[in-house]
């Protein structure tokens, strides 16, 4: 449970950093979405560019049987990397946006 904790409270915190960077075009607000019960976990972005209307996930993961599965990423950085930065193994992170056949070509998890 340790372990499960620590993955929950890490990718909270790396998730908070990216909600804190406003974009640098229109009026664009992220909010972070964190369902600790189900360990689904998001930065989503709402708000208008000119007059088009703007939503959608800058960041989605999930912590799956021990493993953290990023199934979207749109950082330049890649949350994987911040991850491993906060001591997350790389066995314990899973590319989920990635098929599960080009997994086994990357550092992370399969599954």
């Amino acid at each position: 449970m340790a372990k499960l904790d620590q993955y929950r409270q890490v990718v909270q915190q790396v998730l908070l950093q990216h909600a804190q960077i406003k974009p640098a075009y229109g009026e664009i607000e992220r909010q972070t979405l964190f369902d600790v019960e189900r360990d689904h976990y998001q930065v989503v972005n709402t708000g208008w560019e000119n007059r088009r209307r703007v939503f959608g996930y800058l960041i989605h993961a999930d912590i799956k049987g021990e493993k953290i599965w990023i199934q979207y990423d749109g950082t330049e950085i890649g949350v994987a990397n911040e991850l491993v930065e906060a001591g997350i193994p790389k066995q314990d992170i899973v590319l989920a946006y990635q098929s599960p056949y080009m997994r086994q070509f990357s550092e992370f998890a399969v599954s």
